[in-house]
Order: structure tokens, then C-alpha cells, then sequence
């Protein structure tokens, strides 16, 4: 098990017990935010929670996706949250937005929201830099593999 999860499941049955520092910085989220998010049923709560606290969040950034991936079952908050963070910040979040991807990709079976992230992370030009896109970029080959596939 991750130990950020089980760091937070601790923290999260301690109440009264003080978080420690993350870096230099302390985490912003609360013992409270940590137990509404733990009974997110699908990601909605912590795509919220991510867009409402863009701006204190940072920190609490790989709590945050840890627990997205981990209740996103059809891979619709990964995405967004994906998109979301590359139209904020694309190099600040750059290890979020990658590890998003990487799950969107595994859970959204159906495709229903693989066509958005590729507009939205490699740009509405991305059909006609699809060689140069998949030879440097392992997400946007998985995806655009599963999107055109080629025949045999």
C-alpha cells in the first residue's frame, strides 16, 4: 500500500495528532477535508476540492491524485482533473497531469473521454504531429493507439 495512503488513514484516525511538514511547507488540508475525501464515491469530491483550492493545494497535490485514481472507476475525474491542471499549469503539474493520464488511459474502456485529453494536453493540431507526438510521448501513443487503431 502507498505509504501517503496509509499516512493519511493514520492521520486520518489520529484527529488530534499534528501533521508534519511536507518539505518546507505544511500541508494545507484538514483532518476534515481528509475524512469528507475519503468517502469520495467517484472523484467528483476531489476534482472539487482540487478546482476550489487550486491556489493552497499543492502540497496536498499527491494525496490528491493518489485518492482520484483510487475512486475514479470509469476514468471521467482523472481526465478532467488532467485537463484541468494542464490549463492552469502544464509544467508546474507536469508529475500529476502524467500520473492522471496514465490512469485515464486504463480506465476509460468505453474511450468517452481519451478524445478530449488529447485536444486539450497536445493541442487541436495533434492529428498532424501524431508520428512525431508518439515517438516522444508514451501517454499520447497509448491513447491515440486505442483511439486509430491501425489495421494489421
Amino acid at each position: 500500500m502507498n505509504l501517503v495512503i496509509l499516512l493519511e488513514l493514520f492521520y486520518y484516525l489520529c484527529d488530534d495528532l499534528a501533521r508534519p511538514a511536507a518539505g518546507k511547507n505544511v500541508k494545507t488540508m484538514t483532518n476534515e477535508d481528509i475524512k469528507t475525501l475519503s468517502k469520495d464515491p467517484d472523484g467528483l469530491l476531489t476534482y472539487e476540492y482540487i478546482a476550489n483550492h487550486i491556489a493552497t493545494c499543492d502540497d496536498d497535490m499527491d494525496f490528491l491524485v493518489d485518492n482520484m485514481i483510487t475512486v475514479d472507476k470509469t476514468g471521467q475525474f482523472v481526465a478532467s482533473a488532467a485537463r484541468y491542471l494542464s490549463a492552469i499549469d502544464p509544467d508546474k503539474y507536469s508529475a500529476s497531469i502524467l500520473r492522471l493520464i496514465a490512469a485515464a488511459i486504463e480506465k476509460d474502456r468505453e474511450r468517452r473521454y481519451l478524445g478530449d485529453l488529447l485536444l486539450a494536453i497536445w493541442g487541436k493540431d495533434y492529428l498532424s504531429r501524431a508520428d512525431e507526438l508518439s515517438a516522444t510521448d508514451d501517454n499520447f501513443r497509448r491513447i491515440y493507439k486505442r483511439l486509430y487503431p491501425r489495421g494489421i
